[in-house]
């Protein structure tokens, strides 16, 4: 494609703080699809790393770390130069979300961000308990500030690929399976016709199923953890505890299983982090697979969203968690990390497009428990595709960087929407901006259900009559 449409205009300055694999494959996307003033741009990045994709673009670089103590200090005069408006985009890591979701607000700046992000401290703070340590309390602290600052300039909360992008399938693929059914509807409006869709359509749950088959031309070496995307963010997210949206088919709590004493009630958590916790599911190309329950925003946000209430009491809520099976490089590496007690590697490294000999990320959601059994449905975007589109970043990078660039889009379109989750915005907009950058998107029914990858020898105490059981889902 050589003709890029101009999806958006922009004015003011543009602010990115992180600059990192996500910023660097974000940055040629912006300036590709939003009409802006390349000089008003700046970038901040405790490393300098990256420093020579800005200069050749003619961007500002600031090698800064913002912290609690500095952040008001370096972003308030750029967040105000005027004329107009900033815009932040927050791609960083160890900087607190919501702080600067706040000075966005102060300055009447727009904001998005791909990840609820804390100050560092938090994930590995030994004197939090685990539900402390959680996701969904991140979250209810979004929703905190959400309430409070009510109408204002647009922030969009969690706007990656997941979070984000999958939030945008998940509707498309309950309009597909209400087609596919026979379903007389009218398409949803609003919140509360879209959950009692998923609730006609009889949806027990969904899972954010993922396959990573991108390799490197060299082996893994040992003392090294290899990922295609943060290292830092996998880690973290890792090492909290395995969180799920908890539907209200489900029997029992599973075994470590808590539920939270406060907030929306919308999701679990387990006694163990989610790196060390394993699930069935099931994707096109590998089909049934393992999966990791790492914690993610969507779990929870998707969950509460597509909850049903009658007053105070949810009638109808669906199961959401990610089951991600990540590169085998990164598999490798979490094997060497728990199996030595959680010691971190000497070195880390993100795997570059240049690296990367083959292999695609196969990322999307199976809606299941329906009529039809189950429904997957997402992007198989592969790292040759991934070559040709846009530069700096692999398979799994550009599907995240092209939700930014959809999120900023869309709040640009849509600025005085306050704080949004995915979950709110617009999905045939959203997806009209992304798609060009995500390969083959699809959907597949399947007859698999978890009951299959049990095998015929170990199948005591599953729950036949249900397959979608989270107790037949989670690996023992």
């Amino acid at each position: 494609m050589s003709n890029w449409p101009t999806q958006a205009k922009w004015d003011g300055p543009i602010v990115m703080v992180g600059f990192g694999s996500i910023g660097r494959g974000t940055l040629p996307l912006i300036l590709r699809h939003i009409a802006c003033d390349h000089s008003r741009i700046t970038i901040i990045d405790p490393s300098d790393a990256s420093k020579h994709i800005a200069d050749k673009h003619g961007i500002r670089f600031l090698k800064e770390g913002l912290t609690r103590g500095n952040y008001r200090k370096m972003l308030k005069p750029l967040l105000t130069a005027g004329p107009g408006p900033a815009f932040v985009v927050n791609l960083s890591v160890d900087v607190g979300s919501l702080d600067i979701m706040r000075l966005a607000d102060e300055t009447n700046a727009l904001y998005i961000d791909t990840v609820i992000e804390p100050w560092p401290g938090f994930y590995y703070n030994s004197k939090l308990d685990n539900a402390a340590r959680s996701n969904y309390v991140m979250r209810e602290g979004l929703l905190a500030l959400k309430r409070k600052l009510g109408s204002g300039p647009t922030a969009v909360s969690c706007c990656g690929a997941n979070p984000g992008m999958v939030s945008w399938f998940v509707k498309q693929a309950l309009v597909d399976i209400a087609r596919d059914t026979r379903l007389k509807f009218q398409h949803p409006e609003s919140r509360e016709d879209w959950a009692l869709l998923m609730q006609r359509l009889g949806v027990k749950g969904i899972h954010i199923a993922e396959r990573d088959t991108q390799r490197a031309k060299s082996p893994k070496p040992l003392d090294c953890f290899i990922n295609t995307w943060s290292v830092e963010g996998f880690i973290s997210e890792g090492l909290q505890p395995a969180e799920l949206g908890w539907g209200t088919h489900e029997k029992r709590l599973p075994p470590e299983g808590r539920r939270h004493k406060s907030g929306s009630g919308a999701a679990i958590y387990l006694e163990r982090p989610g790196a060390n916790t394993r699930v069935l599911s099931w994707v096109p190309t590998a089909g049934p697979q393992f999966g990791f329950l790492v914690t993610h925003n969507e779990a929870i946000s998707i969950a509460d969203y597509f909850t049903v209430r009658k007053g105070a009491k949810a009638v109808y809520r669906p199961t959401c968690h990610y089951a991600y099976h990540p590169s085998n490089d990164a598999v490798l590496s979490w094997h060497e990390m728990l199996g030595a007690g959680g010691k971190r590697q000497s070195q880390n490294h993100i795997l570059e497009e240049d690296e990367i000999v083959d292999g695609m990320d196969e990322l999307g959601v199976l809606l299941y428990g329906h009529k039809k059994n189950a429904y997957w449905y997402g992007s198989q975007l592969s790292i040759d595709e991934a070559r040709k589109l846009a530069p700096y970043q692999n398979a799994t990078g550009m599907q995240v960087t092209s939700a930014v660039l959809a999120g900023m889009v869309w709040a640009i379109e849509n600025p005085d929407a306050g704080i949004v989750e995915t979950d709110e915005m617009d999905y045939r907009r959203c997806l009209e901006v992304q798609k060009p950058y995500l390969g083959p998107v699809t959907g597949v029914y399947t007859k698999w259900t978890p009951l299959d990858s049990h095998g015929s020898l170990f199948k005591e105490g599953l729950d036949k009559r249900d397959p979608w059981q989270f107790s037949n889902i989670l690996v023992r």
